[in-house]
């Protein structure tokens, strides 16, 4: 019988895959179209009514007519749709919110997520992951075997019961078909428990006693820690002797470039896939088409209207976006959005880089407020994981999570960089591999390397290990335990760095 509905879902995802292909055959059109189809739906709420919606008829009427915005501009509206208002920013009353903090910000966002946004985006989202992968593999059985869910929670908001407030992830699998839940673990009710560290004891439980596991998704983070702990309840030496079926890690959230040599460890077979997905609190923007090839299929008929501001641009008073058909590959974007839940020119806070224009694919390199540049040095994200992932797999080291943050000039002391790392495997030489690292950054960013020229500017990064557990314990101290909060990798500031150095008493 599993076989028979594997093999239903199997020419579902195969239809569902050619109207992908035709999407990106015409990714203009289908943006124009996009765009219209947004600006219809909410010419009658107060914001469509404020900006005249019903005289926009372009790509630069629109950017005329509104200005670029970020959470602080749309979160008095916002709060109004919380407590239960109609037709402020999206038509309707939306019910579900996203709790995103994207980093550890004291401050949460609630992102609206719209009947619309949930099912032609989010939902959508996922069935076009799993149709990508049935096209690149057409032996998978996702839906003859089990996979693993790894979600946040739900919880009514105060003011207005009626609201409800949690992970996009706990908000899709509440909303998932019954008819799909029988092909997943664990349960919706252990899913959704609130309580983190419960819920992954008792998924790690879940997981150590169903063998026919051949799909998890996830932040690495975290799914690292289950995969520990599963190890510790069987006694067994990797993941592929709990789950022997195992096809295909789906990740996201966070590069997984330093965490791939780990996932090797757990799961040593070339036979396993590793599907990078984008699916943030505002919508599922991107999928890996191509396996074992860089770059995600930006999803271009699903409810969002893209914009991309050249990094050259960022900083300026007005900076000026452009459309899809204006970008360049190699080039680095702000993303710019305006979706089907109500966001309008909304800055997510994401840059991306474009890897292919034909068609359209991207990958992410950062945060807009994720970078270090003290000296000039302008070290995005991207840069930093790859320098690491390049030093472990010479050294054979392995990390388990980092942060870097500027050391300033004192006095006649020149300045560089600090980073904190929390090693799975520590180097054998930690002077040699800081080393080996420093270099590895010159090579891939030709600014560091400049300022780094004879030290004349920089001195050589430095590293502070830490113990096991410190990034969690620090992010348990701010209540931000869970797959939708992340450590942030890069801060052109020390607050981070020495919140996690006082808590170790270095």
């Amino acid at each position: 019988m599993r076989i028979l509905l594997n093999a239903f879902f199997h020419r579902l995802h195969h239809y569902r895959y050619r109207l992908i292909r035709s999407y990106m055959e015409k990714p203009h059109r289908i943006q124009q179209a996009q765009l219209q189809e947004l600006l219809l739906f909410a010419v009658d709420t107060e914001w469509g009514k404020s900006h005249f919606f019903h005289d926009i008829h372009t790509a630069e009427d629109f950017r005329q007519a509104i200005a670029l915005t970020d959470y602080e501009d749309l979160k008095p509206f916002i709060n109004r749709m919380m407590l239960g208002e109609r037709d402020v920013l999206w038509p309707g009353r939306v019910n579900c919110f996203s709790k995103s903090s994207g980093t550890t910000n004291d401050k949460s966002k609630f992102i609206p997520i719209s009947p619309q946004n949930l099912y032609k985006c989010h939902m959508r989202g996922s069935w076009d992951t799993m149709s990508l992968y049935y096209h690149n593999r057409p032996h998978a059985s996702q839906f003859a075997d089990k996979s693993v869910l790894m979600g946040g929670s739900l919880s009514a908001f105060p003011p207005h019961p009626a609201t409800m407030v949690g992970d996009v992830s706990a908000i899709m699998i509440q909303h998932m078909p019954w008819a799909a839940r029988p092909f997943f673990i664990p349960d919706v009710e252990t899913t959704l428990l609130p309580n983190w560290e419960e819920k992954l004891e008792k998924l790690a439980h879940a997981g150590a006693r169903t063998a026919n596991v051949v799909m998890i998704g996830g932040v690495p983070t975290w799914t690292v820690v289950l995969f520990r702990r599963i190890l510790e309840l069987t006694g067994k030496s990797n993941m592929l002797e709990v789950w022997p079926k195992f096809q295909v890690y789906t990740h996201g959230g966070v590069s997984f470039t330093p965490y791939r040599q780990q996932f090797q460890s757990f799961f040593p077979s070339p036979a396993v896939d590793y599907q990078e997905i984008y699916n943030a609190s505002e919508g599922f923007f991107a999928v890996q088409d191509v396996l074992g090839e860089e770059g995600m299929l930006l999803l271009l008929n699903n409810g969002i209207y893209y914009e991309f501001i050249p990094m050259t641009e960022w900083g300026k008073n007005n900076p000026q976006a452009v459309g899809l058909e204006e970008v360049e590959v190699g080039k680095n974007y702000a993303l710019v959005i305006s979706t089907n839940s109500g966001l309008w020119r909304y800055l997510p806070g994401d840059t991306v880089i474009f890897t292919s224009v034909n068609p359209y694919r991207i990958k992410v390199s950062g945060r807009t407020k994720q970078f270090v540049n003290a000296f000039g040095e302008e070290v995005m994200v991207d840069n930093t994981d790859k320098a690491l992932a390049e030093a472990c797999l010479l050294t054979g080291a392995e990390v388990q999570e980092y942060t870097v943050a500027p050391v300033y000039f004192e006095g006649s002391s020149q300045g560089g960089h600090q980073w904190i790392i929390e090693f799975a495997k520590e180097p054998a030489d930690l002077p040699a591999f800081a080393q080996l690292l420093d270099l590895k950054l010159q090579q891939i960013n030709s600014d560091y390397e400049a300022k780094r020229y004879r030290n004349m500017a920089m001195l050589p990064l430095s590293i502070k290990v830490v113990p096991n557990g410190t990034f969690h314990n620090w992010l348990r101290a701010k209540g931000k335990m869970g797959g939708q909060n992340k450590v942030p990798r890069l801060a052109n500031h020390r607050n981070y760095i020495d919140e996690i150095l006082g808590q170790v008493g270095a």
